[in-house]
This record gives C-alpha cells, sequence and structure tokens, in this order.
C-alpha cells in the first residue's frame, strides 16, 4: 500500500513558509526518512516529502543521491536518479524538518 509519508512524520503549518514536514516522534541521526526526489528524463519530481520540506541554511536533514535498484515501483522504473532524505543530527518530536535547496532558487 502506497504511503506518501513515513509513520514518522505530518504536514503542518510551517513558521518558515506556508505547509512543512514534522516529526510526529524522534528521528535519529542518520535514519533514512525516504525518497523526496526522482529524476525522469531531464527533470526532477517530488514527492510529498520533497514538495513540503522548506528550505534553511542550517538544515538538519539532507538529500542524499542513492543507485535505484531492481523493484516493483513503477515510478522507480522509468527513473534516472533518486534522492532520499537523511537526518543530519538527532531530530526532537514537532520539531520541522529542513533541507538546504539545491535543485529550485529561493
Amino acid at each position: 500500500m502506497y504511503k506518501p509519508l513515513p509513520n514518522s512524520l505530518t504536514i503542518k503549518q510551517s513558521g518558515i513558509d506556508g505547509l512543512g514536514l514534522f516529526a510526529k516522534e524522534g528521528i535519529a541521526q542518520g535514519d533514512n526518512l525516504g525518497i523526496s526526489h526522482v529524476e525522469i528524463g531531464s527533470g526532477i519530481i517530488r514527492t510529498p516529502m520533497g514538495g513540503f520540506i522548506n528550505h534553511s541554511n542550517t538544515p538538519n536533514v539532507v538529500k542524499v543521491e542513492l543507485n535505484i535498484n531492481e523493484t516493483d515501483d513503477p515510478l522507480l522504473k522509468v527513473a534516472t536518479k533518486k534522492w532520499n532524505l537523511v537526518a543530519l543530527r538527532d531530530i526532537k518530536k514537532g520539531e520541522e524538518l529542513t533541507v538546504r535547496y539545491t535543485f529550485y532558487n529561493i
């Protein structure tokens, strides 16, 4: 069954901009939260995690490019690259997740 976000995250009003991603529970440094972006052809598609995460110059997560292995996921069958969000440090329950934007102008 498709789940747009891991159980540890939720989307709610952000003090940074619009809506943001927030920890529903503590997240440990190094935890891989899942796919945030995929490259298909010359475009990059955001998952809900990639679409709702806000920018910070002092982020608590980072996008990590991962190899695509054989998969039954139709989106990943046509993707040439994928990026997952990984916690740079321990993140507390209720804390907003942020990343340094590299794909978009801010």
